[in-house]
């Protein structure tokens, strides 16, 4: 969708008024008190995301109107009437609509409108071969009548773009995006000032990766990790922040295999490294001052005859060992490596993963928040206040030696599953013994949150794209001074 912005209302065949809550009586329209009595007899009041739809006569024609509150009129709000805006009207037949601020509007206000207007309108439609007309979008240009905004709007259009490349790499099946095609993928990166390193199977094996690629090791896909850098500091960090994400490309179990119902939504395994990957995108693409480092742990979990099997002991990075009880807890076997490699290579003093880990999480949480779990207050902290703010909500679990201890194996280390109860929690646990000492580390497991079953405030049905806006407002808001 074209995003334009113009001192005066342009030759559109829809308009849309931004209005505050109560405050749509005195639109700078002849129709106006037409439009205040309909709203009204649609009890529309101007609440955040709420909308009125009507018809005038304007010089001549006949013209589309569609009021949109926002409320009190935070950011928030302006994304939630852009992203009402674009559910109403993108396969109505209007095709170009011209926004006016009832009363005004700052710059960033506008362009937080302008990202709602972006983030509803992604759809994937890549695989579709015939589709009803009615279905079809229409929609191609939204003019914003707002001065001093495109600047603005700059910023948050990279970081719209990263939640595209995110949803497209969540939507996509597991014949077309795996390993190796993720990598290739994320290659434009490199067009925007990202260092893309690559280690491929033989690599991984040289280095004694034998927790991540005992996931792979079932599948003809072969396994990658996938680091990008991101240095907006001219080279004056040389400690960067380290995001590691999940890429299980698809998941079927292994041999501890899933249940067949449902099975085909175990392509957004990958939700993590997705996040990862278009938070890399939308911070290089407005140049984030900051150095920022995102690593994609890549693997096909499958149960072919060289499978990997319950009751496998592997030697990890670390080099501390894991017996295998239920090779569905494969997750944690790729982060384990992809955590260790990154301390390694990068030695952050913040390293920070994303991942759909568990279930469990889930059942705690629903899919309204996502669980975060951290060694550190002020992280943890910090991480939630940019969720809340970025609408990518965070919620606290705890850590403790009381559940530490239900990982450990009598044969290894330790084992990959805990008992039934607090699978979010032992899940942490197990992560947390590849963290060094002194380093900062926080997960958040994602699960309920990469996908949803229906339309959200400024998604559709599908890949929400969850992660990338909070990696981005969290490295804004502390790394960038």
């Amino acid at each position: 969708m074209d995003i334009q912005f113009s001192p005066t209302r342009p030759d559109a065949d829809t308009l849309a008024f931004v209005v505050p809550k109560g405050g749509f009586d005195a639109l700078p329209l002849a129709a106006a008190p037409v439009l205040a009595a309909g709203a009204a007899a649609s009890r529309f009041t101007g609440e955040t995301g709420t909308s009125f739809e009507s018809f005038i006569e304007e010089g001549g024609k006949t013209l589309r109107v569609l009021l949109l509150g926002v409320g009190s009129g935070s950011e928030t709000d302006y994304e939630k009437a852009g992203a009402a805006l674009t559910a109403k009207l993108n396969n109505s037949g209007a095709t170009h609509v011209a926004v006016e601020f009832f009363g005004g509007a700052s710059a960033e206000q506008a362009a937080h409108l302008a990202l709602g207007v972006q983030l509803r309108g992604w759809r994937i439609d890549t695989y579709r071969t015939r589709q009803p007309e009615k279905a079809k979008p229409t929609l191609k240009t939204v003019t914003l009548v707002a001065a001093g905004a495109a600047a603005a709007w700059e910023t948050l259009a990279a970081v719209a773009a990263g939640v595209a490349f995110t949803r497209e790499l969540v939507s996509e099946p597991a014949n077309i995006l795996y390993p190796e095609s993720f990598v290739e993928r994320c290659q434009h990166l490199s067009d925007l000032g990202i260092k893309i390193t690559v280690l491929d199977k033989a690599a991984m094996e040289e280095l004694g990766m034998g927790s991540l690629l005992g996931v792979a090791q079932g599948s003809v896909r072969e396994a990658r990790l996938l680091a990008m850098e991101w240095d907006g500091t001219g080279g004056t960090s040389d400690k960067p922040v380290v995001f590691v994400g999940k890429g299980v490309t698809f998941d079927t179990g292994g041999i501890s295999i899933k249940p067949a119902a449902g099975m085909e939504d175990m392509k957004w395994d990958m939700g993590g490294a997705g996040a990862v990957a278009g938070a890399m995108k939308a911070l290089a693409g407005r140049k984030a001052k900051a150095h920022v480092v995102g690593i994609c742990g890549l693997v096909e979990n499958m149960p072919d005859g060289n499978a990997q099997r319950p009751g496998d002991i592997v030697t990890s990075l670390s080099g501390q060992t894991i017996e295998v009880l239920n090779t569905d807890a494969e997750g944690r076997l790729v982060l384990c490596d992809a955590l260790t490699w990154a301390q390694r290579t990068y030695n952050p003093d913040v390293i920070i993963d994303l991942a759909t880990l568990t279930g469990a999480i889930i059942v705690s949480l629903g899919t309204e928040y996502a669980g975060i779990f951290s060694n550190d207050d002020g992280l943890a902290n910090d991480l939630i206040a940019a969720g809340q703010a970025a609408g990518d909500p965070l919620w606290r679990f705890p850590l403790s030696p009381a559940y530490d201890k239900l990982i450990d194996s009598p044969i290894a280390d330790m084992k990959n599953i805990g008992p039934r109860y607090g699978g979010s929690i032992t899940a942490a646990q197990f992560l947390k013994r590849f963290i060094d000492d002194g380093v900062k580390w926080a997960h958040l497991d994602i699960a309920g949150m990469v996908w949803a079953d229906k339309p959200g405030a400024t998604w559709d049905k599908g890949a929400t794209g969850y992660g990338v806006r909070l990696i981005d407002r969290f490295v804004a808001e502390k790394f960038e001074g």
